[in-house]
């Protein structure tokens, strides 16, 4: 079969992101060698964009990938963004003039927008990366008030627009088994529409335990004043909107009072004062909270020190979507996670790969069960655990699975 290889990847977040570094180049660097050509188009932030750019070039540089960098705007509200939906279109036009794409892969909200307009304006395949339900997401992190009729309108822009999506997608992925049941149930949704479930995939060589550098370990240990008997409950990536920082001091609360060697380590790139705060709003002695921020290689290094890692996320409609990218990096260390139910298919898989502890509720009385459960002795198996996310969420996996995807869409005739 002969291959279309250009292909347009559009997305919000930077390559210079976290998300980028995680989620994006590992597929699209794997994808290249079923005979794949790229263009990234993504927006950056400046401050990281200045930071990391040689770094991301770097990395593509093996590559049959092109990245297309253009500024991210913040500000003001709204206005940024449509300046930003304006300088994506232009750009994309420009690009396809030029390179005459194949198909145009895009993640969820804005990006669709782009590419659902490309196949309606140009005729070029929609592949629909819905790795969240954006709109309800934006309601549900409390970015939009639904209250309010500005936001109100937004919202249902948004949502007429992913059932357009939807509708002329020429294929879909979806994170999670709980999201694809959702989509398959959406009026827009045909039959004849291709839909594979991808969750967000973990480097299995990066996120090794046997390959922790050493050295690095001893200077954090000595930087971040840990100790050989500290009992560390960790917590991977952003604070805020979803992530539910309240009830996870609550929960580290508890779990300070009873075991006196606990302390909580934040690999966290923003909001570290918010951290603080929370913390020292909750009674937790502010020595027993470790706050840093970890470029993508160190991340590993620091999980190394956890006994559990923690992440609470709120419990909603558009949470069903998601697939932590924490989750698959703290298994393949092989350590066991403490969570929540009612998101993605998290509550599944750790109940399959007995891989961590399952919230059924974010109250006082789970939490003090929970905490007494941390006294006892760690039965979980850390090997069983990586050999899990091995199993689920694998890179090599995923890939195959983007490739198959394409060459359904390719095969379909227009």
């Amino acid at each position: 079969m002969n291959v279309p290889k250009n292909i347009l990847f559009i997305s919000y977040d930077g390559l210079t992101d976290p998300l980028g570094q995680s989620q994006i180049i590992p597929y699209l660097a794997g994808l290249t060698k079923y005979g794949y050509q790229f263009t990234i188009l993504s927006c950056e932030k400046p401050k990281r964009f200045l930071s990391d750019k040689a770094h991301i070039e770097h990395i593509l540089e093996p590559y049959p990938i092109k990245w297309v960098p253009i500024r991210y705007h913040k500000k003001p509200p709204v206005l940024s963004t449509i300046y930003d939906v304006i300088q994506l279109k232009r750009k994309a036009k420009q690009l396809h003039q030029k390179e005459h794409f194949d198909l145009v892969h895009t993640r969820p909200g804005i990006p669709a927008l782009i590419g659902l307009w490309m196949k309606n304006r140009f005729g070029v395949k929609f592949l629909n990366d819905i790795r969240e339900f954006f709109a309800d997401s934006r309601v549900d992190g409390g970015m939009w008030d639904k209250e309010h009729f500005f936001y109100k309108k937004i919202y249902e822009f948004f949502k007429r627009k992913e059932d357009e999506a939807i509708a002329k997608s020429d294929g879909i992925v979806c994170l999670t088994y709980a999201a694809e049941k959702i989509i398959k149930q959406f009026k827009p949704f045909k039959i004849e529409i291709p839909i594979k479930v991808i969750p967000c995939s973990v480097d299995m060589d990066l996120f090794d335990p046997e390959k922790i550098d050493k050295d690095l370990k001893l200077k954090f240990k000595k930087k971040l004043g840990i100790s050989e008997n500290d009992f560390i409950i960790s917590y991977l990536g952003s604070i805020g909107g979803w992530y539910l920082t309240e009830q996870m001091m609550k929960f580290c609360k508890i779990v300070n009072d009873k075991i006196a060697s606990s302390k909580f380590l934040f690999i966290s790139p923003h909001q570290h004062e918010t951290i603080y705060k929370e913390a020292e709003k909750c009674g937790i002695p502010l020595q027993k909270i470790i706050v840093t921020y970890a470029k993508r290689y160190q991340v590993p290094v620091l999980l190394s020190f956890s006994s559990y890692s923690l992440f609470f996320i709120k419990p909603c409609y558009s949470k069903l979507s998601s697939s932590p990218t924490k989750h698959g990096e703290i298994m393949a260390m092989g350590i066991p996670v403490i969570t929540n139910a009612g998101v993605g298919d998290l509550e599944e898989i750790i109940e399959k790969y007995n891989s961590g502890v399952v919230l059924k509720q974010l109250s006082d009385k789970q939490f003090f069960q929970t905490a007494e459960g941390l006294l006892k002795e760690n039965k979980f198996d850390k090997k069983l655990i990586r050999e899990g996310a091995a199993k689920f969420y694998n890179l090599e996996n995923s890939i195959t699975i983007y490739h198959e995807i394409y060459s359904v869409v390719f095969s379909a005739k227009k």
